[in-house]
């Protein structure tokens, strides 16, 4: 994702909430439903992947309590497991 919208909330809210809200003024604003949030490892403390039908992936670049969240223009990489031995 290159472009998105940076959220703030450092609310009492759970971060699924805090997400949840995003989503929705988001889809708001743009028009557009959001696929891809990134949250600092700590904000996601190993909780959920998926959120409001938005994927959540760990990024240390975004500082705590902030959501990076946009529409993910990059194919989802494939895992190892995934790929065929030729």
């Amino acid at each position: 994702m290159d472009i998105g919208m940076l959220w703030f909330d450092d609310s009492q809210l759970t971060t699924a909430e805090k997400i949840s809200r995003a989503v929705a003024f988001y889809d708001e604003k743009y028009g557009r439903t959001p696929t891809l949030c990134l949250v600092h490892p700590d904000t996601l403390n190993g909780g959920e992947e998926i959120v409001a039908g938005v994927e959540i992936r760990q990024a240390r670049s975004v500082m705590p309590d902030h959501f990076w969240i946009g529409v993910d223009d990059k194919p989802k990489r494939r895992q190892p497991s995934q790929l065929k031995a030729a």
